[in-house]
């Protein structure tokens, strides 16, 4: 029942904050570090041991560092390569240098400096993101330069995480590095990449032969919390480990499937981690070190600021593009709480001062908000720079097709022939690997669900095959498409005239029925086989489609109804049998004419 209580505490105040704050503009993260706040030992006290929901909650940084391992597969890394590793590489290290350096001359010791500059160097990409998309900013050159720097830091965050211990051996006069545990570190990670090389795919793919969803579920949080344990068992961080087993997963069949069904879990624990810090964070220092506090505030954005004004500078942005660059990433960000952790955790840093840094962080990030809502009320005859000629589009995700049988196999060999980039999902684990055998792309997956449409990134195609063979499949996948992707054209394939009146029911147009083409060809052919000249039976081919089509579209709303459905089709059929022997008439009246 205590559990009970507590979740149901957690629940509210992340509802209730969350909900406030997103709605006064100021976003999620600053939500869920208030909701920490009004809860824990500074507010009501609503809740106690806060240090192990910290270390619970921190498995959703580890979940978060899965899902970037998969966004990092060779192709789109290659296409953002000058944004990720030039004003990326750039924004990090002159940052580091800068505020290390600071901490140095300081007096503080140099692992503790070069822990604070690393950690400080990192921006909020939970929360930078979140406010450029709300703003309409992201696809702006500024906004996707900032996706850039960021993703460099998601990814510098995993060997500055598995650094800090490591600079817990130089921490005295005559401490030694043990060459074992180096050594022991060095074959974890190999054996993680082997296995996850050799192993992981194979077990993922029988455990999708099951067919049950729960259990790829279960394999997925499995894989993760499986290579965490193993980092953290010789003394690496989880964090690393997820990412490994999500870079290893990154460009398989399986990799928008595992995002589908990580992102829930991980939404729900990094809020949790969230409110963690909100409760740990010790507003005792605001009281008492006010000036400190906020001049160590100022201190860090100001950095940042002006690092990020040159980095703009150096990729092209004009000078508003470079404010509005600068503003949204000046922050410090949720891998400081976890670097700082560690650090104390280790020896490297005592937790008087990462209380005060995770203090100036979380402040840093609300101070953000406020410094967006004064660049926009600034008067300026420059426009932020919103061409779009450099952002790194992902060609495949133009067309989506979803069901990869034959139907959508031809299709998409129309489209590979004419180079012309897709991606397929299918919810058949044989399917996928005997596609995969060809060399096509495909990902497994329900591309009814929408969490697996939203990993797909269907929300960047412009047009969606829907050539599943279930008919309920099928108009459910629509049906999700159609409220949630209104801007995406569905190319619908239909099994019978039943399968086209569900299609038109949820208000799809572009339907094609499977055989009809295929049909009607071989109809026509049959008919000069026959003996018919090729132009009659080309235009009685004709005729029947559209006498077909028209019957079709005036049926529907009534097709309910079987028996008037079988009345309308006796009629119909007489119609078109007069329809033939009209046109029989007129082409032997028309030979006479010529004859005569």
């Amino acid at each position: 029942m205590l559990l009970l209580g507590q979740s149901a505490i957690y629940l509210s105040a992340a509802v209730l904050s969350v909900a406030l704050f997103s709605r006064l503009g100021f976003g999620s993260v600053l939500g869920y570090l208030a909701a920490g706040v009004a809860i824990g030992p500074w507010g009501f006290a609503l809740v106690g041991d806060v240090e192990s929901i910290l270390h619970f909650s921190e498995f959703g940084v580890v979940l978060l560092l899965f899902l970037i391992g998969l966004e990092l597969h060779p192709a789109r890394l290659w296409t953002m390569r000058h944004g990720v590793f030039g004003a990326g590489g750039g924004q990090v290290l002159l940052s580091a240098v800068v505020i290390g350096g600071f901490c140095w001359l300081s007096g503080l010791p140099w692992q503790v400096a070069l822990t604070i500059g690393l950690g400080l160097s990192l921006s909020s990409t939970a929360f930078a993101l979140q406010v450029l998309a709300e703003k309409g900013q992201l696809t702006a050159r500024h906004g996707r330069t900032a996706f850039s720097i960021l993703l460099f830091q998601d990814m510098a965050a995993i060997p500055i995480i598995a650094l800090v211990p490591l600079l817990a051996a130089f921490g005295g006069s005559g401490v030694m590095i043990d060459v074992l545990a180096v050594a022991k570190v060095f074959g974890a990670v190999a054996a993680v990449i082997f296995v996850g090389h050799f192993a992981l795919l194979h077990v993922f793919r029988l455990v999708a032969r099951t067919g049950i969803d729960e259990i790829f579920t279960a394999t997925a949080l499995l894989t993760v919390i499986g290579v965490a344990l193993l980092m953290e068992s010789i003394g690496l961080s989880m964090a690393l480990g997820a990412f490994l087993a999500g870079v290893l997963l990154a460009d398989s069949e399986f990799r928008h499937a595992l995002e589908a069904t990580i992102e829930p879990f991980k939404g729900l624990l990094l809020g949790l981690f969230f409110m963690a810090v909100g409760m740990t964070v010790n507003f005792g220092l605001l009281a008492t070190e006010i000036g400190m506090v906020l001049t160590l505030v100022a201190g860090l954005m100001a950095c940042k600021f002006c690092v990020l004004l040159g980095v703009g500078a150096a990729v092209g942005l004009n000078w508003r593009s470079r404010l509005y660059l600068a503003v949204s990433i000046a922050q410090g960000g949720e891998f400081a709480f976890v670097i700082f952790g560690i650090a104390v955790t280790s020896g490297v840093m005592p937790k008087e001062l990462s209380d005060l840094l995770i203090l100036v962080v979380t402040l840093s990030m609300a101070v953000t908000t406020f410094l967006f809502l004064i660049l926009e009320r600034l008067p300026t005859h420059e426009t932020a720079d919103i061409e779009v000629s450099e952002m790194p589009v992902v060609e495949e995700n133009r067309v989506v097709i979803a069901g990869f049988g034959r139907f959508g196999q031809i299709v998409g060999r129309l489209l590979q022939a004419k180079k012309i980039g897709f991606t397929a999902l299918e919810s058949s684990s044989e399917q996928v690997d005997f596609v995969r055998r060809y060399g096509n792309k495909i990902y497994y997956g329900d591309a009814s669900r929408l969490e697996f449409l939203r990993a797909a990134r269907v929300d960047e195609a412009a047009f969606f095959v829907l050539a599943i063979d279930d008919v309920d499949t099928s108009v459910r996948t629509a049906e999700t498409v159609m409220r949630h992707f209104p801007q995406v054209r569905i190319l619908a394939r239909a099994r019978n005239r039943e399968h086209v009146y569900k299609l038109m029911d949820v208000g799809v147009t572009d339907i094609y029925r499977e055989t009809y083409g295929s049909s009607l060809e071989t109809a026509e052919d049959l008919l000069n086989f026959l003996g018919l000249p090729s132009r009659e039976a080309a235009r009685a081919r004709s005729t029947f489609r559209e006498h077909d089509e028209d019957r079709l579209l005036s049926q529907h709303g009534a097709h309910h109804d079987h028996d008037l459905i079988a009345e309308q089709s006796r009629a119909w059929q007489r119609e078109l049998e007069e329809i033939f022997e009209q046109d029989a008439e007129d082409e032997a009246a028309d030979a006479a004419k010529t004859a005569s």
